[in-house]
């Protein structure tokens, strides 16, 4: 056999390709094993993120923003962000939403995550999970909303600890959810000092019926806001898919360190970003 080999050298090459390739089977089935037997032996303490399947990867559709809404961004340096403990291509990152009661905080996120996405609550807190396929990596990104209310001071806390980017919310139809911005930025940086901060302006499909001089006190407010928190300003609607997906690209691009294109835009009328 070893003298047809040497003769024969594209059936030699064929034959060290499947040795190769054995090879790799056996070492991966038996990494598996002692991943396996070495969980059981410790007594770790990370929390189980539910399984997700790998998304298919069709070409990129633009969204209601003109963009595509599949984010390409390179994986996160496991020095900064944690890891599954079982798999190692998943980083899992905390994101959490603040603002006032009916200001459009769990459309906006239903509008991002996807409404097949099943809504969990954990002591009054919602939270969603949304997986991003990247290269060579996926990035989940726990998305945690403050319900507002009563009961909100409890809540940050623990929404807050942790968390990569806060998003700090106000209905552009009411000028008492915007004065309440200052207040909840305030609470969140008790808990948080180093989360991005981001300010989100919900509902522009209704506030673009308003008068244009309200229009135009209302934005001059939040940009107000905005740079008092130093934080980026995005007018956002999830009834209609404005500026929702290009909030979370520019969360990704910030945590990644990678070029955002997107164009700063201060015209009245149109959904604000300031930065």
């Amino acid at each position: 056999m070893s003298q047809f080999c040497r003769k024969n050298p594209a059936i030699r090459r064929r034959f060290h390709h499947r040795v190769s390739l054995l090879r790799r089977c056996i070492l991966r089935v038996l990494h598996r094993i002692l991943l396996c037997s070495g969980r059981k032996a410790a007594n770790t303490t990370y929390t189980m993120l539910p399984p997700a399947l790998p998304s298919p990867t069709p070409p990129p559709l633009p969204d209601s923003d003109g963009e595509p809404c599949r984010e390409e961004v390179e994986p996160a340096s496991p020095a900064v962000f944690h890891t599954h403990e079982l798999e190692s291509d998943l980083v899992s990152l905390k994101i959490c939403l603040l603002g006032d009661c009916q200001i459009g905080k769990t459309s906006f996120l239903v509008k991002y995550v996807g409404d097949e996405k099943e809504q969990n609550q954990r002591e009054g807190l919602n939270h969603m999970d949304k997986t991003l396929v990247v290269r060579g990596a996926r990035i989940s990104y726990r998305i945690w909303e403050v319900q507002g209310g009563g009961k909100s001071e409890d809540q940050i806390p623990m929404a807050c600890k942790d968390s990569v980017a806060i998003l700090i919310m106000f209905d552009l139809t009411s000028r008492c959810t915007l004065n309440s911005v200052l207040g909840w930025y305030k609470e969140a940086r008790k808990w948080n000092q180093t989360a991005i901060p981001v300010l989100i302006g919900t509902k522009f499909d209704d506030f673009i019926q308003l008068p244009i001089d309200l229009q135009w006190t209302i934005a001059s407010q939040a940009r107000t806001y905005a740079k008092a928190i130093n934080a980026t300003l995005f007018f956002s609607s999830a009834t209609y898919n404005i500026n929702v997906n290009k909030i979370f690209k520019f969360i990704t691009a910030k945590l990644f360190d990678l070029p955002w294109t997107v164009e700063r835009n201060l015209n009245v009328g149109e959904p604000i970003i300031d930065f």
